[in-house]
């Protein structure tokens, strides 16, 4: 399967998500998109990173902009994470992880010593257009939703 590349249209996806909705890609046409992917629910690193974009989400929405949190877990447990944190934004399951392979997410990582295929913190964003037009690898929480804040105010 082709990923996605800068600069490209990013191809139509449909993933189930929070709120009993499936979410597809081409009807946010219009918007700004940023597409953040997170490692497991209610973990310290991803719980930061979600009330960081949760707490920006007023200037995100000012900006014509939909956030949305995408990981393996399940539904529920994203509702349980969203109504937790009280994220105004909605997350999308991607058990099968197609979505990640298309974004080329799925990465080795080293859990307790033994190596494990996971999720590396990643965010994309993809303009009203629906055009990829930038992407954060390997992302360090502290400071990167505001980053992409500003990267969304110069498209």
């Amino acid at each position: 399967m082709a990923t996605v590349t800068l600069g490209k249209a990013v191809p139509d996806f449909a993933l189930p998500a929070t709120g009993e909705q499936t979410i597809r890609l081409s009807d946010l046409k219009g918007s700004h998109v940023v597409v953040y992917f997170y490692p497991k629910d209610s973990t310290p690193g991803c719980t930061v990173e979600g009330q960081n974009f949760r707490d920006l989400h007023a200037k995100f929405k000012r900006a014509k902009t939909v956030i949305l949190g995408v990981s393996r877990d399940s539904l529920k447990s994203h509702e349980n994470f969203k109504s937790k944190q009280e994220f105004p934004f909605d997350l999308l399951s991607d058990a099968d992880e197609e979505l990640c392979k298309l974004f080329d997410v799925i990465k080795p990582k080293n859990m307790y010593g033994k190596q494990v295929m996971g999720i590396e913190r990643s965010t994309f964003l993809i303009d009203a257009a629906g055009l990829l037009r930038r992407e954060w690898r390997k992302v360090k929480v502290d400071g990167h939703a505001e980053e992409v804040l500003e990267a969304v105010k110069g498209l």
